[in-house]
């Protein structure tokens, strides 16, 4: 690896936010999931959660998620239970998004501390236990007729609040992943790029 691409990789992950993560409940599409890998790394996003109960895990290819897919870790759940129980374990608050009349507004919610956000299949939403076993929901002021957006849209919009508020508290100052987190970070890139070739040469 040249030392320019090297450096690069440090500045990223030393301003990747492990306390700011994301649950995909259900996702179908697999460009929605992808265009959600790629605001995630935008966002500094190191791992996501992936919870399939009713969906079949799509496949998601090195061009539709312009290599995000190599850069945010996928840990995957059989149930939504599973997925709270470890993230609360490690300290995280959950939110689900919705429309329910106790949601709270995206622009009163603190994102700066440790936070995981939950998003729900594009039919359904977040399911009815996902919701009722948060910490609380969130929703995006709309005031337009129609009250929901795209799944992908709306991660986008929340996520850069987040990004909003973290940076104005200092928090993509360089203090992100330690060393060898980032050696597995780049090991895992590694495999995934070596999958890609296998699949490409078939």
């Amino acid at each position: 690896m040249g030392t320019e691409r090297q450096a690069r990789i440090d500045e990223v992950f030393r301003r990747r936010q492990p306390d700011l993560t994301v649950v995909m409940e259900n996702i179908h599409d697999p460009h929605n999931v992808s265009a959600m890998l790629r605001t995630c790394d935008a966002a500094g996003i190191p791992r996501v959660q992936l919870v399939y109960t009713q969906e079949r895990l799509p496949d998601i290819g090195k061009k539709s998620s312009a290599s995000a897919k190599k850069w945010v870790e996928r840990r995957p759940f059989r149930s939504i239970g599973d997925c709270y129980t470890m993230l609360r374990s490690e300290g995280f608050a959950i939110y689900a998004t919705g429309i329910e009349k106790n949601a709270e507004s995206l622009y009163s919610v603190d994102m700066v501390r440790k936070i995981a956000i939950v998003f729900g299949n594009e039919h359904r939403g977040v399911s009815a236990e996902a919701t009722k076993k948060a910490d609380g929901v969130i929703s995006i002021p709309m005031f337009g007729m129609i009250q929901s957006l795209n799944v992908s849209v709306a991660c986008a919009v929340i996520l850069f609040e987040a990004v909003r508020q973290r940076v104005g508290a200092g928090k993509y100052d360089g203090t992100g992943l330690a060393d060898d987190e980032i050696r597995k970070v780049l090991e895992r890139s590694r495999r995934v790029r070596r999958g890609w070739k296998k699949t490409e040469s078939e």
